[in-house]
This record gives structure tokens, C-alpha cells and sequence, in this order.
């Protein structure tokens, strides 16, 4: 870590009404509280489900909520109670931005829709994140993380080749969600700057996994070719793909110009393979991967995974052992990047979570609060937010 004084936030002084639950909101909102902007999170007197999440908990809270809601304030509203959606309405108007993932059209039904509160505050921020988008067939669907994955068509391209879909390991279509969402209300903001009027930040999670199918999408767009699971290969490359070594364990291996594969074949003792046509070019390569792959899965057998990265890496061939989450996140370049935070909370029990990815050269990252206990917060908000 940088030893660098630690600058102010960029987001300092800015105001986030957070009306969001599990992951998807939690995870944009997060992102601009590590930013330094004040976020408040609005939850029931029961607070919200993620904090009774198994299996795992620290203290009343479960570390599904303690992941991804740290940098925030708690205030407890009950939103059938008139007089506490007045007070919450009081709150909005004095937010510069509001992030909710209700169904569509809850908040209007509680009288607090972007229609009516950007009337009385036209500079106004308001990300909502659904499943799929406040317009379109499938409004009213609801959605969760896996469901969306199926939809996009991602799920389709993860897993085997003949083997049954799988679920991606993280779950990304709540989280790109979230960061589609904090990118979005940062293009608000500056406009608002500007302007002095607010948008209102549509965020579909399908429409994001559906942006994130990439080349895959073109690639079906213009050639009319259905992708199916791309397994640990690439439907593109065919020696950037996953391998057995030796000791079981799997290497990766992305050679993807013909210098590094001139050179993975030497690392290999595998010069022979130069001198073959069928693997004179990619795509070449490409026609005969079926055969390629064999050579190669015979050849990565004869050594270590750990060995073959080194040689691979010293030979520049990018090429690493695929590494489980304790690994990865004890690893002394996750170790010196500070991307294992620790949180400390009002008791002073220490809390470890893995950190924000957003980095300011020359600058340390700021300590982090830990996640707020429920409702912890709510004079203290009042007090400052509204004078109460």
C-alpha cells in the first residue's frame, strides 16, 4: 500500500437516500459510499432479509449484509405509516440522489415516485434497479439473480460443452446491475451540475447481462451463429483455454498471438507443433483445435501447474494456475493492492470483507466503517439531514 496521505473523497458531501435490499442496490450503493458520498439506508423496523441471510453471521448480522453495505448510515421508516413516509418524503428532498430496487411502481404507490418528488426538486438523481426495466412485457416479473443469467442467454455459455447450464460463481447479474447503476447516476450527476435537472436512471439487470453478452452477441448478430458453452476454452482462440497438469490441479493458459504460441510449444518441449501446417496460424489452429488440444492435454500432464506457470510466464505466455477464493484473496498481490479490508464496528469487533477496486494512485485508500447496525443512525440523520 502507497504510504500516502489519504485525500478527501470525491464524493464527499454528497447525499444518497438508499432504499435498496440484497445485493444488487446494496452492492452501487456501496461503491459510492466508498466514494465518500453519505449514504443512508432507509429499512422496515424488521430491517432488511439480507441482514437474516445463512449461514454465516458476525454478531446480529448476516455476512451477506455486512458484505456489501459498508460507508452507510441506518435509518428505520415504516412506509405504511403516513407519518413516516412523510418523513422519508422530507429525507428524499433533501437527498441529491435516490437508489431503490422495489418492483416498478412501488414507490409511486407510496407517493414517493420520481414524478412527484423531481417535481419539487428538479435536480433530482433517481436510479431505480429491477429485474427488467421500468417498461417492456416482462415489467412485472419478478427476478433474481439466477433467473436473469437465464434469460440473458449467459447461463447458456457457461459450463461444458454437452454438460446441463451453469450458474456463473459470483453473481453477476446482480452485481454488473450495480455497477451499470453507479456509472449511470454519475452521468446524472454531472449533467445535474450543469443543468440543474436530474434523470431518472433506468437499470434492467436483464439489459445489463445482455450488454455484457459482448462479442458473443455480435458474433451471433452478424453471423447468425448460435454460441453454445464455451467450458474453460475460447470459441475464438484455441490456445487460450484451461489445461490438467500434472498434480490435477488446472492451468490456464491465454496465447493468443503466434509469438506466445511459438513460445508455449517450446516451453512444452513441443517444437514439433511448429512445424506442422495445421498449426501454421490461428486460424489454423482454430480448424484442428480438436486435434491440437489433444497434443497439448498429453503435454501440460508431464509437469506441475504451479512449474508450468512459471516457465510460461517467464517465457511471457500469460498463463496462471486457477487459484480457490482463500488463495486469491491471501495472495501477496491481493495482500499489498489492500484488498482485504478490515472493518471495525462500534463494539470494536473486527470484520473482514474484500475491499473497493477503485484506487487513486498516489493516494491511500480511506479505513472504511463498518456496516451499520439497524436503524443506528435515524436521529442522527434527521438532526443533520433535516434540522429534526
Amino acid at each position: 500500500m502507497s504510504t500516502a496521505a489519504a485525500a478527501a473523497a470525491p464524493l464527499a458531501g454528497l447525499r444518497v437516500l438508499d432504499f435498496t435490499q440484497f445485493l444488487s442496490g446494496p452492492f452501487g450503493t456501496m461503491i459510492l459510499g466508498d466514494l465518500g458520498a453519505d449514504v443512508v439506508k432507509v429499512e422496515p423496523p424488521q430491517g432488511e432479509l439480507a441482514r437474516t441471510i445463512p449461514p454465516h453471521f458476525a454478531g446480529a448480522d448476516s455476512l451477506y449484509y455486512l458484505g456489501v453495505n459498508r460507508n452507510k448510515r441506518s435509518v428505520v421508516a415504516e412506509l405504511k405509516n403516513p407519518e413516516d413516509v412523510a418523513r422519508v418524503r422530507r429525507l428524499a428532498l433533501a437527498a441529491d440522489v435516490i437508489v431503490e430496487n422495489f418492483r416498478p411502481g412501488v414507490m409511486d404507490r407510496l407517493g414517493l415516485g420520481y414524478a412527484a418528488l423531481s417535481a419539487a426538486k428538479p435536480a433530482l438523481v433517481w436510479c431505480s434497479i429491477s429485474g427488467f426495466g421500468q417498461e417492456g412485457p416482462w415489467r412485472d416479473w419478478p427476478a433474481y439473480d439466477m433467473v436473469v443469467q437465464a434469460l440473458s442467454g449467459g447461463m447458456s455459455l457457461t459450463g461444458e460443452p454437452e454438460g446441463r447450464p451453469v450458474r456463473a460463481g459470483v453473481p453477476l447479474a446482480d452485481l454488473s446491475a450495480g455497477l451499470y447503476g453507479v456509472i449511470g447516476i454519475l452521468a446524472a450527476l454531472a449533467e445535474a451540475r450543469a443543468s440543474g435537472k436530474g434523470r431518472w436512471v433506468d437499470i434492467a439487470m436483464l439489459d445489463c447481462q445482455l450488454a455484457m453478452l459482448s462479442y458473443q452477441a455480435a458474433y451471433y448478430l452478424h453471423a447468425g451463429q448460435v454460441p453454445g458453452p464455451q467450458g474453460s476454452a475460447h470459441d475464438s482462440i484455441p490456445t487460450y483455454r484451461a489445461f490438467v497438469a500434472g498434480d490435477g490441479a488446472s492451468i490456464i493458459v491465454t496465447a493468443n498471438t503466434d509469438a506466445m504460441w511459438q513460445q508455449m510449444a517450446r516451453v512444452l518441449a513441443r517444437e514439433d507443433l511448429l512445424a506442422d501446417a495445421r498449426y501454421a496460424s490461428n486460424a489454423e489452429r482454430f480448424r484442428h483445435r480438436h486435434a491440437l488440444w489433444t497434443e497439448l492435454d498429453a503435454a501440460f500432464l508431464q509437469r506441475h501447474a504451479a512449474d508450468w506457470a512459471a516457465r510460461l510466464m517467464a517465457a511471457s505466455v500469460p498463463a496462471a494456475v486457477v487459484t480457490p477464493v482463500d488463495g486469491a484473496l491471501q495472495s501477496a498481490h491481493a495482500q499489498a493492492r489492500g484488498m482485504v479490508q478490515t472493518l471495525h464496528s462500534d463494539s470494536g469487533d473486527a470484520l473482514r470483507v474484500a475491499a473497493s477496486a477503485i484506487r487513486f494512485h498516489g493516494e491511500t485508500s480511506p479505513a472504511g466503517r463498518h456496516p451499520p447496525p439497524l436503524g443506528r443512525d435515524t436521529d442522527e440523520v434527521l438532526r443533520e439531514w433535516l434540522g429534526a
